[in-house]
């Protein structure tokens, strides 16, 4: 099975770790383990002096996490809503009743970046909330441009970066980001089961407010301090999150980085090749968004029958290519071959 959805082809050795006997996890070997894994996540995002906290949830959760512990506590929030994920944003600001007003941004298009410090000059946020990557589109937001408006307008800055992180240049520090929350099945090239909440230094400082009993920002910075989570953590899923960032801080996440943008890159060159359309207009590393142009309706299920799995969308004619995972430029000319054949189908 070649899988081109998140999170891609896994190497096997790491899947393996989740075949193996579950080991107890309140000792002191698995703090060690989650010490370590704090340390080399808060390196590869440049979050000195701040916390990772360790969810074993969807990275909803840790969405709502910051809603409810962060945003609450603060006030008053402005939402970048720029596809499906921007939105669960004002969806979870709606339901826990917080005050917020949005920028809804066209499908595949960039932000109006000065419409936007308008509004938030006007509204008065004391948080914006955005994507880095908006996963349903493939578009890429300018955090940079992003995080000078919120220092001009005085608003604190917290990014979903689930489909950006160890895809993309990031540095929270550099960029000013107070919070940050991305999950295990995207950049990790992981299962699904765990979500990461990243608090800088600032963000620390934050008198947090207790909503939630399970995802309680005190209790598991407390808990952390030990090296554990409050609740049964998801054990083995984080035994890959270190043997999967021990590789990554070896190789180096520069050279991750890049290796999955010119995937990105390569992939795009056969879109062209076989006339599909990207409509990103800044598209991002970690997926290609594309429209087809016949037999979108039987795509997906065709691929299955080929052991080949890509990610369709509520756009007709719209799918998406993930560029994480171990795949190499044969894999992607075998998928882009085989989609052009299904297409071109009677």
């Amino acid at each position: 099975m070649k899988p081109f959805a998140f999170p891609g082809i896994i190497e096997d050795d790491i899947l393996g770790i989740a075949s193996q006997q579950i080991p107890y996890m309140r000792t002191s070997w698995f703090s060690g383990l989650m010490k370590e894994n704090e340390c080399m996540l808060l390196e590869a995002i440049g979050c000195r002096g701040g916390r990772v906290m360790f969810f074993t949830s969807s990275g909803t959760a840790a969405m709502e996490a910051v809603v409810q512990n962060y945003v609450a506590a603060l006030g008053k929030a402005f939402i970048i809503d720029g596809g499906t994920f921007g939105h669960r944003w004002v969806e979870l600001c709606g339901y826990h009743g917080i005050g917020h007003e949005s920028m809804q941004i066209p499908f595949a298009e960039d932000i109006d970046y000065g419409l936007l410090e308008e509004r938030m000059v006007q509204y008065k946020p004391a948080v914006l909330l955005c994507q880095h990557h908006e996963t349903s589109s493939g578009q890429l937001f300018d955090l940079k441009r992003l995080s000078d408006i919120c220092q001009r307008t005085g608003a604190r800055l917290a990014v979903d970066v689930i489909s950006s992180f160890l895809a993309e240049r990031l540095d929270m520090d550099e960029l000013g980001i107070d919070v940050a929350v991305t999950s295990t099945q995207k950049g990790l090239n992981l299962p699904p089961g765990a979500a990461l909440v990243f608090l800088s230094e600032n963000a620390l400082k934050v008198d947090f407010l207790h909503n939630n009993y399970y995802l309680d920002f005190q209790e598991n910075l407390r808990n952390l301090e030990r090296g554990q989570t409050p609740f049964s953590p998801a054990t083995t899923i984080f035994m890959q999150v270190h043997e999967r960032m021990r590789r990554n801080m070896e190789t180096g996440i520069d050279r991750i980085v890049a290796a999955t943008h010119a995937k990105s890159l390569y992939f795009r060159e056969l879109c062209v090749r076989y006339g599909w359309e990207i409509p990103a207009c800044n598209p991002a590393n970690a997926v290609t968004g594309f429209f087809v142009h016949r037999n979108s309706d039987i795509l997906c299920n065709e691929l299955q029958k080929h052991g080949i799995f890509i990610m369709p969308s509520g756009k007709p004619h719209f799918f998406r290519v993930s560029h994480m995972g171990c795949d190499t430029r044969e894999d992607l000319d075998e998928l882009a071959a085989t989609i052009s054949e299904i297409e071109n189908r009677p």
